[in-house]
């Protein structure tokens, strides 16, 4: 078995767990709130028209919209209130999740009490039946198989949707898919797309036999078919509710999406491990919600990048020396956040923009002074940030760049687009091991819009103090250079003879040691 096919199915039992509890607790809310509103909605226009008008406007909303939404608005709910609202993780993804399965659960429970036949419900009148005997004995079981046909749409939609849960930090099935997009990982893309949609037809399928069940009048596919999917949900929470004792001294350790971070974080993983903690993984996380959820304490380190947290968080646009630009920004981060940055772990990984180096030399490029020229007949593509970040205002003010056209990609997909010539200049990472395996050159920065990002290692306020924590990540400080961290980055991303993060960190770690 290869080792990448082995570490997804070391992984898979774990997020199968996670990913039905979450889903599962979704649809139930979506249930337990939407019945209610649809028998409410089916006596009253008044109520119908908005209900099923406000469900129909959140299904517009594309669901990683949706998710990433709710972690701003718990934060600063938490902030406003003074309570300690989890604004990274379950809570986030529950909340979208329950909203994204309102509407067939609405939409058939509407249909379905309106459906039924007028004369059924004049002979129910005139036998005495009083509100609550009808809505019970008469018009919900006639209603029934069109009920459970929303709810068989609103829990498909709902597992499909909960991989996208991985973005705002709570493990999912989409912990496998995004992963290995960014590192090509095609072994754990599949791995988590099957075990997504093998979780979605069993669920289909049970459904499917209540609903057979209720239409039959047949109590044993009723009581299977509930009682496989409670016993399921059950289980998915065991291992949360036995691990909530030993919460203190697990650690949240943070990535963001591309395999440089996939790598620390497993460096990092390993050094807790050894130190005797037990350590989780929230991987995925956009470079503002990596920071913000390491100040509110949903994680208790990661790795960032000092021009990023300058540029981001202080929202300076000055370029300053790397010795001085770290002296603030450790200063500035204890003091609006208590967050300790321990230092740098030896390299720097820079934005610079790249080019091949033919199309350079016949273009004569050779900095960004030179690129303004060339910029109208060519293409630029991006990560998934850079274009909405201050170095690239920045860039453009100094430059004054303006290309034919932009696009943005996933990191790894925009080496892709340059490696095809679907892109001419693409943001490129300084540490990145493709750099020279494309033959890219990276183009001098004359006025120095883009700052230094030497890679700092951040912790949390209430790990800060924590001695035996800190001194178990302490030997890293200083300790990877450029050269072996490329080597790494590329054992991951390369074509041939890949290699998954863990391999690499263990690889980058035997080193340090």
């Amino acid at each position: 078995m290869s080792p990448a096919l082995a570490e997804a199915l070391a992984e898979l039992p774990a997020l199968v767990r996670a990913h039905l509890l979450l889903s599962g607790s979704a649809v139930a809310i979506g249930v337990l709130v939407g019945l209610p509103l649809a028998i409410l909605g089916a006596r009253r226009r008044a109520v119908r028209t908005p209900l099923l008008a406000f469900a129909g406007l959140v299904q517009t909303v594309p669901a990683l919209a949706l998710l990433a939404l709710f972690y701003p608005a718990l934060l600063i709910l938490g902030q406003a209130t003074g309570l300690a609202i989890p604004a990274l993780g379950f809570l986030p993804a529950l909340i979208a999740l329950s909203l994204y399965a309102l509407l067939p659960i609405l939409r058939n429970g509407v249909a379905a009490l309106q459906g039924v036949d007028p004369a059924v419900l004049e002979a129910a009148d005139g036998l005495g039946m009083t509100g609550r005997q009808r809505l019970t004995m008469v018009e919900l079981p006639l209603g029934a198989p069109v009920i459970l046909a929303g709810i068989r749409t609103a829990a498909v939609w709902t597992i499909g949707a909960a991989t996208l849960a991985t973005t705002v930090g709570q493990p999912s099935l989409g912990d496998l898919i995004f992963s290995g997009l960014q590192t090509e990982n095609w072994v754990r893309v599949l791995a988590g797309c099957a075990a997504a949609a093998a979780l979605a037809l069993i669920v289909d399928g049970l459904l499917a036999l209540v609903e057979a069940g209720l239409r039959h009048r047949s109590r044993w596919r009723v009581r299977l078919g509930l009682g496989a999917l409670v016993a399921a949900l059950l289980l998915a929470f065991l291992p949360l509710s036995v691990g909530a004792t030993s919460r203190g001294e697990t650690v949240l350790i943070g990535a963001k999406n591309f395999s440089e971070q996939y790598i620390l974080a497993s460096v990092i993983e390993r050094r807790l491990q050894a130190a005797g903690y037990r350590t989780e993984r929230r991987d995925n996380l956009g470079s503002t919600v990596a920071y913000q959820a390491l100040a509110a304490g949903d994680i208790d380190v990661y790795v960032d990048y000092s021009g990023t947290l300058w540029a981001n968080i202080l929202q300076r646009t000055d370029t300053p020396a790397p010795e001085a630009m770290l002296t603030t920004l450790t200063g500035e981060l204890h003091r609006r956040d208590g967050v300790l940055l321990m230092g740098t772990l030896g390299f720097e990984n820079a934005y610079a923009l790249a080019m091949r180096g033919q199309r350079a030399e016949a273009l004569g490029v050779r900095s960004l002074a030179d690129l303004a020229r060339a910029a109208p007949q060519l293409q630029l593509g991006a990560d998934l940030e850079f274009l909405t970040r201050p170095e690239w205002r920045a860039v453009q003010g100094r430059y004054g760049l303006n290309f034919a056209g932009q696009r943005s990609y996933s990191p790894t997909f925009m080496y892709r687009a340059i490696a095809d010539g679907s892109a001419d200049v693409i943001t490129a990472f300084s540490s990145d091991g493709r750099i020279a395996a494309l033959d890219l050159v990276t183009l001098a920065d004359p006025r120095r819009a883009l700052p230094s990002y030497d890679a700092v290692l951040l912790v949390t306020a209430t790990r800060a103090g924590d001695r035996r924590f800190v001194e178990a990540l302490r030997p890293l400080i200083g300790a990877i250079s450029v050269e072996r961290m490329r080597q790494a980055n590329l054992m991951v991303d390369r074509d041939a003879d890949k290699r998954t993060p863990a391999e690499a960190a263990r690889w980058l770690d035997a080193g340090q040691r």
